[in-house]
């Protein structure tokens, strides 16, 4: 599944449903989203496991933008999203961030 935007006509906000199939995180108990949205605070924006044992959260973000983001599943490994719209090389240069542009 895509990540999924919706543009409310009421403010000037996108609801962002970000979604982490069962299939990536396989046994994880907790799976955290983790980006510029919430200057990659590591615990402040946990996912929700659903019944097919995927993962999802939705947050409001401000249009016109792009946001640099990764998963962190049980605390110790990261994954970038298969759906991002891009990537781009991480400051560390070791790796790539997801990228959402709303």
């Amino acid at each position: 599944m895509a990540l999924a935007k919706r543009y409310l006509k009421s403010r000037p906000v996108c609801k962002v449903t970000f979604r982490l199939s069962k299939t990536v995180v396989q046994s994880a108990t907790y799976v955290h989203l983790v980006g510029e949205f919430n200057q990659w605070n590591i615990i402040s924006a946990p996912m929700k496991r659903l019944k097919n044992g995927d993962f999802t959260l939705t947050l409001d973000l401000e249009p016109k933008r792009a946001y640099q983001y990764r998963y962190l599943i049980d605390q110790v490994r990261w994954e970038n999203d298969e759906n991002a719209d891009k990537y781009v090389p991480t400051p560390f240069g070791d790796c790539d961030n997801s990228v959402v542009v709303v």
